[in-house]
């Protein structure tokens, strides 16, 4: 027998673990930690964003926070959803920094061939009220909304995305969509 300390395989630790070691300074854990949950960030961003050249960015940064936030965050068993709140967050972030530098009005519409110039007009004007509608709502609602409708995650997914119970996501999205048909509804 050696008198060494055996070694522990921190691929196999569970995330209460790796947290509390990685919260300690421990890099090794805290690779462990971006090996197992930064494909799943990765992939939410991409869905989320739609643009792989800032996916990337956003699940660094989102790491980067992350280490430096690690030996606050409450509950070191849920690690992933906190790790997918904080870069569910940053790609809003980005989404309107982009919103910021990209006028839509500045863009012109692809199409096929033979779209009208009506129907192009049509599909920039209904656009234009989905934005508004949008930018009209409650960030909770607007997040749930983008989450469900546009990214196509489950009930159960945008409440782990958000940190909220499911009951209060339903919630979230029957009042956004509510809201939404109000608004989309002088653009009918």
């Amino acid at each position: 027998m050696s008198d060494q300390p055996r070694r522990v395989d921190l691929a196999d630790a569970d995330d209460h673990t790796l947290v509390e070691r990685a919260g300690h300074g421990d890099v090794r854990a805290f690779e462990v930690l971006v090996r197992r949950y930064g494909p799943l960030m990765r992939s939410y961003a991409r869905r989320v964003l739609g643009r792989s050249d800032d996916v990337d960015d956003v699940v660094q940064e989102t790491f980067v926070a992350a280490w430096k936030q690690l030996p606050s965050i409450e509950d070191p068993a849920k690690v992933k959803s906190w790790l997918m709140r904080i870069v569910s967050r940053r790609c809003v972030d980005r989404i309107r920094a982009r919103r910021d530098h990209d006028d839509i009005a500045d863009h012109d519409s692809e199409g096929p061939e033979h779209e009208t110039p009506h129907r192009v007009v049509e599909a920039r004007s209904r656009e234009h009220a989905l934005t508004l509608a949008l930018e009209a709502m409650p960030a909770p609602q607007r997040r749930a909304w983008i989450l469900k409708e546009m990214v196509g995650h489950s009930y159960d997914e945008i409440a782990d995305d958000l940190g909220l119970p499911v009951s209060t996501v339903r919630g979230l999205l029957s009042r956004a969509r509510k809201n939404m048909i109000t608004e989309m509804e002088a653009w009918r």
